[in-house]
C-alpha cells in the first residue's frame, strides 16, 4: 500500500509570512524531534536569504501527517524571482495563497495568484497576521475575493475557503473572532491533507519526469528535481533525457526524497512524488525523463521573457586581483554558464569583446543577488548601469511597463507623485488606507523606476513601500531625465587623507573614507552640480611654524555609509561602471585617463 500524497505550494507577496508559516508547519506536523534545535526561519538556508529576510530560491521540504505525504514548497515573494514561483506551480496541485490582514492584496499576490489559476490548481487562502492592531480582516477577504474575480477564476476556484492565522506563534482557526480558543495550526493541516487533490498521475505508464530545480551535491554530482508524472524511476534504471533539442541515455546512480527538508536516499520515487535523480552530465531545467522503450517527452516549462540587462566584466582597474581569487575571463564566464543553468529566468549572451558578457534577468534584485553571490564567491568583476530591453514590432520601439503599488504616509504622497510624473509615471488608482497611510497604482516604464528605489526610501525617510510588478510591452514613452547630479573624481593614485575630504565637503557627498586606496578616475563623491571636477583627496596638511587655536581645530567628517551593491549600480550612469569585489564596492568612470575622457 502506497503512501497518499499531496503536492502544494505556499504563495504570497514578500513579507507576508510564508517561511515563517513553514516553519510552523514542520515543527507541529512532528517533522523535528523534540529535542532538536531548528533555527527561525528554517527554510532560508542561504546567508543572502537569512540576511536580507526574503526568500530567493524555492525550496522542497515535506512531513507526514495522519498518514500522509505532504510535499510543500516555498516560493520568492518578489516579482524579481517570479522564474522561481512559476516552474515550482508546475510540480503542485494545489497552493495556499497567504495574504496579510492588514496590507490586503499587494503587486505579487496578484502575480502569483494569476500563475496558480493558469495551472488550474485549487487555491486555499490563508490571511495571516490577524493580531495586528491595524488588522482589516473583513476587507482584506472582499479584496481577496475581487482579485479572484478579476483574474477570471472560474467558479470553483473562487469558492475558495479561507482560515484565519497567526504564523508567528503557529495558531490557524476557522473563525477570526475566535483566535484566542486556536491552540496550533490543526485545522490548517486538516484542510491540507482532507481538502487539496492527490496527484493525478499514471501509475502504470510510461515514466514522465519534468526537470522544475537542479541542484548539486559533493559526491554525486548534479541533480534534477522534480515531479513523477507516470510510471516510477528506480536507482540503477537506464533513463532517457529529452533536451530542447535531442535526446541522450544514462544511468540511475542516486535517488532522493525530501523529509524536511533534507534529501533522504531511497531506492525508488512513485508516481505523485516529488524526487530529486543523481546521474546526470548535462541537464537544463525543462527536460524531461522518460524511458527509453517508450519515451513520452512533456512540453517543456516557459517562463515570462527577461526585461533587464547589464554587462558583466573583467575587472581592469589598478586594484584588479587584489582582493579576489576568481578573476580571469575563464573563471566569469564558467560561473554564469552555471548560473544560466539553474536559473531559467537569467539569459548569458556573448558580446564583440572576449572580456565582456552580457545578463538579462527579471530586474535589479534579481542581478544584484546574483552578484553578491559571485563577490562571496571570491570573484571581481565590473558591472555596467541595468538597461531595459526595448523591442521593435511593426516599426514602432515598444518597453517594458510596471505596475507599481506604492504605500506611503499622507504627508508623503506629493513628492512621490511629482517624483513618479517626472519618470513617466501615471497615476491610476489612490485610496487612503485610514491610520493617515495611502495607497497609490502607478503605470510606469520600467527604466524609470532604474535608480529610484534609494531616492524613493530617502523621501519617505524609509517608511515608504514600493512594489512592482512587470505589465508587458507598450509604445515607447520618450527620453526620461537621468541623474542631476555630477561626480568627483580622484586625479591620482594614493590613500585619501580626512583633511582633503574635509576640504571637499562642501563639494558634495563622499563615497570614501579617509584612509581608503583610490586610484585615477575612480568616483569618490557625488558633486553637487553637473558636470565632473577632478580632486585630489590624497592632500596632506602643510605643518608650518605657526600655531594657533583656529588652524590646528579637530577635523570632523560627516560620516559615510557605504554603498551596498543595488546602490550603486542605481547611481551611476552609462559612463561609470561598479567595481564589484569581496571586499569592496567601488564606483568607477568608464575610461580612467581623464585626457581621454575630454576627448
Amino acid at each position: 500500500m502506497e503512501t497518499p500524497i499531496r503536492n502544494i505550494a505556499i504563495i504570497a507577496h514578500v513579507d507576508h509570512g510564508k517561511t515563517t508559516l513553514v516553519d510552523h508547519i514542520l515543527r507541529q506536523s512532528g517533522t523535528f524531534g523534540s529535542h532538536e534545535h531548528v533555527e527561525e526561519r528554517y527554510m532560508d538556508s542561504m546567508d543572502l536569504e537569512k540576511e536580507r529576510g526574503i526568500t530567493i530560491a524555492a525550496k522542497n521540504a515535506s512531513f507526514v501527517y495522519k498518514g500522509v505525504k505532504v510535499n510543500i514548497v516555498d516560493t520568492p515573494g518578489h516579482s524579481d524571482f517570479g522564474g522561481e514561483v512559476e516552474r515550482i506551480l508546475d510540480m503542485v496541485d494545489g497552493a495556499i495563497l497567504l495574504v496579510d490582514a492588514s496590507e490586503g492584496p499587494l503587486p505579487q499576490t496578484r502575480f502569483v495568484l494569476q500563475k496558480a489559476l493558469q495551472q488550474n490548481l485549487k487555491v486555499m487562502v490563508c490571511v495571516n497576521k490577524i493580531d495586528r492592531p491595524d488588522a482589516r480582516i473583513k476587507e482584506v477577504v472582499d479584496e481577496v475575493f475581487s482579485l479572484f474575480v478579476d483574474l477570471d477564476a472560474n467558479d470553483e476556484q473562487a469558492e475558495f475557503t479561507t482560515i484565519f492565522t497567526v504564523a508567528r506563534d503557529g495558531i490557524a482557526v476557522m473563525d477570526p473572532d475566535k483566535l484566542s480558543e486556536g491552540k496550533d495550526l490543526r485545522p490548517l493541516l486538516d484542510y491540507i491533507v482532507d481538502h487539496f487533490p492527490p496527484p493525478k498521475v499514471d501509475h502504470e505508464g510510461s515514466l514522465q519526469l519534468l526537470v522544475a530545480n537542479l541542484g548539486y551535491n559533493d559526491y554525486v554530482g548534479r541533480l534534477a528535481v522534480g515531479r513523477v508524472r507516470s510510471g516510477k524511476i528506480k536507482v540503477g534504471d537506464e533513463v532517457l533525457i529529452a533536451h530542447e533539442k535531442s535526446n541522450e541515455k544514462f544511468k540511475v546512480t542516486a535517488l532522493f526524497a525530501f523529509k524536511a527538508s533534507e534529501q533522504v536516499a531511497v531506492q525508488e520515487v512513485t508516481a505523485g512524488d516529488i524526487g530529486v535523480v543523481a546521474g546526470l552530465k548535462e541537464i537544463s531545467i525543462g527536460d524531461t525523463l522518460t524511458s527509453v522503450t517508450d519515451p513520452r517527452p512533456l512540453p517543456r516549462l516557459r517562463v515570462d521573457e527577461p526585461t533587464v540587462g547589464i554587462l558583466v566584466s573583467v575587472n581592469n582597474s589598478p586594484l584588479a586581483g587584489k582582493e579576489g581569487k576568481m578573476v580571469t575571463s575563464r573563471n566569469i564566464k564558467e560561473r554564469l554558464e552555471r548560473e544560466r543553468l539553474v536559473n531559467v529566468a537569467i539569459r548569458v549572451e556573448d558580446t564583440k569583446d572576449a572580456d565582456t558578457w552580457k545578463v538579462l534577468g527579471r530586474g535589479e534584485l534579481q542581478l544584484g543577488v546574483m552578484l553578491e553571490q559571485m563577490r562571496r564567491e571570491g570573484f571581481e568583476v565590473l558591472v555596467s548601469k541595468p538597461t531595459v530591453i526595448f523591442r521593435e514590432e511593426g516599426g514602432h520601439k515598444l518597453e517594458p511597463m510596471e505596475l507599481a503599488v506604492v504605500d506611503v504616509a499622507e504627508s508623503f504622497t506629493g513628492v512621490v507623485a511629482q517624483k513618479m510624473g517626472e519618470r513617466k509615471g501615471i497615476m491610476s488608482h489612490m485610496e487612503n488606507k485610514g491610520s493617515g497611510r495611502v495607497r497609490m497604482t502607478f503605470r510606469i516604464p520600467a527604466r524609470g523606476l532604474i535608480g529610484y528605489r534609494s531616492e524613493f526610501l530617502t523621501d519617505t525617510r524609509g517608511t515608504g513601500l514600493l512594489n512592482t510588478q512587470f505589465e508587458g510591452y507598450e509604445s515607447y514613452k520618450g527620453p526620461i531625465q537621468a541623474r542631476v547630479t555630477g561626480r568627483l573624481v580622484s586625479d591620482r593614485s594614493g590613500k585619501s587623507t580626512a583633511y582633503a575630504l574635509w576640504k571637499l565637503e562642501e563639494r558634495g557627498r563622499m563615497f570614501i573614507q579617509a584612509g581608503d586606496t583610490v586610484y585615477e578616475g575612480m568616483v569618490v563623491g557625488d558633486y553637487n552640480k553637473a558636470g565632473e571636477i577632478m580632486v585630489n583627496v590624497t592632500r596632506e596638511k602643510q605643518l608650518t611654524n605657526v600655531r594657533t587655536t583656529s588652524a590646528d581645530e579637530a577635523i570632523r567628517l560627516t560620516p559615510v555609509k557605504p554603498k551596498t551593491l543595488e546602490e550603486a549600480m542605481e547611481w551611476i550612469s552609462d559612463e561609470e561602471l561598479v567595481e564589484v569585489t569581496p571586499k569592496s564596492i567601488r564606483i568607477r568612470c568608464r575610461e580612467l585617463d581623464q585626457n581621454k575622457r575630454k576627448r
